[in-house]
C-alpha cells in the first residue's frame, strides 16, 4: 500500500487529499507541523510527499533540503498559493518533482500523485541480476542464465558505472524497462532521481512538453507553467522509450540537450541548464529508419555511446523454464493461488511456442492458465489455443454490427457469452474475477486503438486518471504498440 505524506498546516488540505484517497489503496498520513513531518518520514518512509512551501514555522523550501538529505528518492510535491515565476524555479531547483497551486484540484491532486509513486517505485525497486544474487532479494530479478543474458549481464556491469548514455535494441516485451533500472541502480546516480517516459504513447505536443515543460499559454490548454522531466530530473537518469517513434522536432531538441545539457521550455525563450544521463530503448531499426529518413544519424551517435541487444525469447532456450518458475511464484503470492508446478506436456507445449510477444506475452500466457486451473498442477488445456496451434495470440474481438473490429493483445477471439461458456466448461472457480478481467482488457484496448495509443486522451475517454491506466496496462499486459500496429 502506497504513503502519501501531507505537511500542510491547512486543515482543509487535509481533507481534500484524504477524500481524494479515500477509496483507493492509498495510505495518506497528514500533519501540520515541520518537526512532526521530518518524523513520520523516518517512521514510515512515504512514497510521496506534499510540502506546503510557507509552513507557520518553517520555510518549505528550506524543509525541502533537510528532507533530500534523510530521503533523496523520496518525490516531492510542493503545495503553494503563489502563481510566480521565482517560486516554482526555487521548488525546482531543491529537488521537487513538481508543484501544486492552491486551491487544490482534486483530478490533478491525484493525477501528479499517481505519478510520483510510479517514479518512487522505479527508484526504490533494486534490479538484480539471477547470478549475483537468489531470488529472495527484495526487488525485480532478472531471470536467465542462457549465453544471451549473461553476455547482456556483463554488459550491464561495464556500463552501469560509465556515465554515457546507453542505446538498449530489442524485441517489444523483452524487458528494456528492466535493464535500463538496472543499469541506473548500478550506477554513481543510483541515490537520484530516476524517470521513464514512453514517447509512443504522447502526441507530439504532449511529448515536448513531458520532456522539456511549458510556459503558461504556449499551447490551447497550457493554463500554468510545467516542468518537464529534463528538469525535474537534473542530476539523475532518464529512460526514454520507444525512441523511434520521436518526431523530428523533438528529435532536434533532444540532440541539442545530449550535446550541451541546455534546453528551453515549449513556449518560453528562457535557457534552462541540465545534468541527465539518458538511456533509450526502441524495437524498431534505426539503422533502417535514418537510411528512410525518419531519424537523425547525428542523434543515433550521440545515444549509442554504448549498445546492449536484447535476445527475443525464442533465442533463450532454456530460459523459458527458469522464467515459468520465477513468475508462477509470484502470480502465486498476487493471485492467492497455489499452483505448485506445471505438467510436462505444458511445459514442452510452452518451450515449443515461438512467443512472439516475448516475456511479456509469457507472463500473460501463464496468468490466464493460472486462473483456469482447477488445480495444483497446470496442464495443457489450461493455456490458450493459440499456443497449441502456433499462431500468435492476437485476435479480433467481436464489434457491434457496422464497427471495425478490435484488435486486443491476448485476447480470446470471441465473444463474451463463449468467453463465459468456456470458464464454464473448465469449472472455474473464480468467475467473476476471470470475466472483469476480460470485460476490462477488451474496453482499454478499444479506447487505446480509438485514441492511436495516447494514454492522456485514453483516460479522458474512460473516466479515470493515467496512473491508473498505467497501471491496468501493466497489470493486463497489454503492449500499446502491438495494439495499434495490430490495427494499422
Amino acid at each position: 500500500m502506497p504513503k502519501l505524506l501531507v505537511i500542510d498546516d491547512d486543515r482543509t488540505v487535509h481533507r481534500l487529499v484524504e477524500k481524494t484517497f479515500e477509496e483507493t489503496d492509498v495510505s495518506v498520513l497528514t500533519c501540520s507541523v515541520a518537526e512532526e513531518g521530518i518524523d513520520l518520514i523516518r517512521r514510515e518512509s512515504p512514497d510521496a510527499l506534499l510540502l506546503d512551501i510557507m509552513l507557520h514555522e518553517a520555510n518549505g523550501l528550506e524543509l525541502a533540503t533537510q528532507i533530500r538529505h534523510l530521503d533523496p528518492k523520496l518525490p516531492i510535491i510542493f503545495i503553494t498559493a503563489m502563481n510566480d515565476s521565482d517560486t516554482a524555479i526555487q521548488a525546482m531547483s531543491r529537488g521537487a518533482y513538481d508543484y501544486l497551486l492552491k486551491p487544490l484540484n482534486k483530478q490533478e491532486v491525484q493525477d501528479l500523485v499517481d505519478r510520483a509513486f510510479d517514479t518512487r517505485r522505479l527508484m526504490q525497486s533494486p534490479v538484480h541480476m539471477q547470478e549475483a544474487a537468489p531470488s529472495t532479494e527484495k526487488g525485480d530479478l532478472l531471470v536467465g542464465r542462457s549465453q544471451g543474458m549473461l553476455d547482456v549481464y556483463k554488459k550491464i556491469g561495464r556500463v552501469a558505472p560509465q556515465d554515457v548514455a546507453v542505446l538498449i535494441l530489442g524485441e517489444s516485451g523483452t524487458g528494456k524497462e528492466l535493464i535500463a533500472r538496472a543499469i541506473y541502480h548500478h550506477s554513481s546516480r543510483r541515490n537520484e532521481c530516476f524517470m521513464a517516459i514512453n514517447c509512443a504513447a504522447l502526441s507530439d505536443t504532449l511529448l515536448e512538453s513531458e520532456l522539456f515543460g511549458h510556459e503558461k499559454g504556449a499551447f490551447t490548454g497550457a493554463d500554468r507553467r510545467h516542468i518537464g522531466k529534463f528538469e525535474q530530473c537534473n542530476g539523475g537518469t532518464i529512460f526514454l522509450d520507444e525512441i523511434g517513434d520521436m518526431s523530428p522536432s523533438t528529435q532536434s531538441k533532444v540532440l541539442r540537450l545530449l550535446q550541451e545539457q541546455k534546453f528551453e521550455r515549449v513556449g518560453g525563450t528562457e535557457t534552462i541548464e541540465t545534468n541527465v544521463r539518458i538511456i533509450s530503448a526502441t524495437n524498431r531499426d534505426l539503422e533502417q529508419m535514418i537510411e528512410d529518413g525518419e531519424f537523425r544519424l547525428d542523434l543515433y551517435h550521440r545515444l549509442n555511446t554504448f549498445q546492449i541487444n536484447l535476445p527475443p525469447l525464442r533465442e533463450r532456450g532454456e530460459d523459458v523454464r527458469l522464467l515459468l518458475e520465477h513468475f508462477l511464484s509470484r502470480f502465486n503470492k498476487s493471485l492467492n493461488k497455489q499452483i505448485s508446478g506445471i505438467s510436462d506436456d505444458a511445459v514442452r507445449l510452452l518451450l515449443d511456442y515461438a512467443w512472439p510477444g516475448n516475456i511479456r506475452e509469457l507472463q500473460g500466457v501463464l496468468r490466464k492458465a493460472m486462473l483456469m486451473a482447477v488445480g495444483p498442477v497446470l496442464v495443457p488445456e489450461f493455456f490458450p489455443g493459440e499456443l497449441h496451434e502456433g499462431d500468435t495470440p492476437v485476435s479480433p474481438v467481436a464489434a457491434p454490427i457496422g464497427e471495425a473490429p478490435v484488435v486486443s493483445n491476448g485476447g480470446t477471439g470471441a465473444d463474451f457469452q463463449s468467453f463465459l461458456l468456456q470458464l464454464e466448461s473448465a469449472n472455474s472457480s473464480d468467475m467473476y474475477a476471470e470475466a472483469l478481467e476480460w470485460m476490462e482488457r477488451q474496453l482499454l484496448t478499444r479506447v487505446l486503438t480509438a485514441t492511436e495509443g495516447n494514454q492522456s486522451k485514453a483516460a479522458e475517454k474512460l473516466g479515470i486518471t493515467r496512473g491508473s491506466l498505467r497501471n491496468k496496462i501493466r497489470s493486463l499486459n497489454i503492449s500499446i504498440d502491438h495494439v495499434i500496429n495490430s490495427d494499422e
